[in-house]
């Protein structure tokens, strides 16, 4: 009987190449098996059918769409997880819930062998395969693109000489991965760090320059969780998708970054992500709002912690999940309303409101009803300053 190939399949270039390719050199049987993870575009059953015409053996498709939002996108969010202060883990987040449906459907289905299209520049690679040893280590591990030295050109030709069912080519050359929480570009012309990306690169924003009407909105959290907006209550999913909807369509969420990769080396990346930079900024603001000072400092930290845990394809390590254990713990109070404005590229926040606020009128106000007594100050400047002012005494004998 032939080994069964579990294969992550995106309907891409690469990963529909890898189905005739890994059956004819290890002639096996390839079950596809796609997420539907809300990045829109191509029907899924589309894609399920492509991976049948490109020679699977089965062809599975999984709606996870509510799954991502709410178990992956939200602790991303409460996170507030941008890995080098820009990056909203677009690509890092989906990969684990991939890794446990691939090895869902290995035991349902007698797969030993999983495989994905990832190639050995990457940070994929060790995304799935650190979680594939975490869930099931004893199943065995293939990458084409990676293990055969397969380049874009020879994927291309391939994928072009077996007639294969996919768009990329030579004149479409990028590289796209897309989920509800973004969308991550490639590859091409991109390559080079002087070129600017043209506006045909994205396919989740709208030009921010073009003159428009702004949007107003009001985001609603329950202890850091997004639970409606304008007032109507929505699943994750569901805030994620309106909010990439019409932040999108005022420009909002483009990223053009040089990052540094897991793998040692730095590499151009486009991103657009419109719902998850709306709602990082309005969830970063609403803690402002509702968490103690000392708290939001080491919370920062964490959040650090967690977006390179993520990033490094570390989903389900014992420090992430510790992790969580504190931000939830720091999440008790970040509940309320955030107004912001969505145009010209920009998500601005403009107003809040909580019943957890600390923020209190009467000590911040400098108007009559000030509550907050000045007399006390000149004595905590004094202490505050007086470990500085021994050091510079201390200092200025010595000099």
């Amino acid at each position: 009987m032939p080994d069964r190939v579990v294969l992550a399949y995106s309907g891409g270039l690469d990963t529909s190449v890898a189905i005739p390719y890994l059956a004819e050199k290890m002639d096996a049987e390839v079950i596809a098996v796609a997420l539907d993870l809300g990045q829109g575009g191509e029907d899924m059953e589309d894609i399920r059918k492509r991976a049948l015409d490109c020679g699977a053996a089965e062809s599975v498709v999984v709606d996870a769409r509510e799954e991502f939002a709410a178990d992956f996108c939200v602790p991303a969010l409460r996170a507030n997880a941008l890995y080098m202060d820009r990056y909203p883990l677009v690509s890092s987040l989906s990969r684990p819930l991939i890794v446990k449906h691939l090895v869902a459907a290995a035991r349902r289905l007698g797969g030993t062998i999983v495989a994905h299209g990832c190639t050995g520049k990457g940070n994929d690679q060790v995304r799935f395969e650190a979680g594939l040893s975490a869930l099931a280590p004893e199943l065995r591990v293939v990458a084409p693109a990676r293990d055969f030295a397969w380049t874009r050109d020879k994927a291309i030709e391939y994928a072009e000489a077996r007639g294969l069912p996919i768009e990329t080519s030579k004149k479409n050359p990028f590289s796209i991965d897309q989920n509800l929480w973004g969308r991550a570009i490639e590859t091409g012309f991109l390559e080079d760090i002087w070129n600017g990306p043209s506006e045909d690169v994205y396919a989740y924003t709208a030009d921010p320059a073009t003159p428009r009407e702004p949007d107003e909105v009001v985001i609603t959290f329950d202890e850091g969780v997004p639970v409606a907006v304008d007032g109507r209550a929505l699943t994750p999913y569901e805030v994620v998708d309106e909010l990439n909807r019409r932040a999108g369509a005022q420009g909002v969420g483009r990223v053009d970054l040089v990052e540094d990769r897991l793998v040692g080396i730095k590499s151009r990346e486009v991103y657009e992500a419109p719902g998850a930079m709306t709602l990082i900024t309005a969830h970063m603001e609403l803690e402002n709002v509702t968490v103690e000072r000392d708290l939001a400092r080491h919370k920062r930290g964490v959040d650090q912690r967690w977006g390179e845990l993520v990033y490094d394809g570390l989903w389900f390590s014992p420090l992430r999940r510790a992790l969580d254990a504190f931000i939830a713990e720091a999440q008790r109070r970040v509940s309320g309303d955030i107004r912001m404005t969505l145009h010209g590229g920009r998500a601005v926040v403009t107003g809040r409101r909580s019943g957890d606020s600390l923020y209190d009128h009467s000590l911040a106000t400098y108007d009559t009803g000030d509550a907050f007594d000045q007399s006390q100050a000149k004595g905590f400047v004094e202490l505050f300053s007086l470990p500085a002012k021994i050091a510079a005494a201390r200092d200025a004998k010595k000099d």
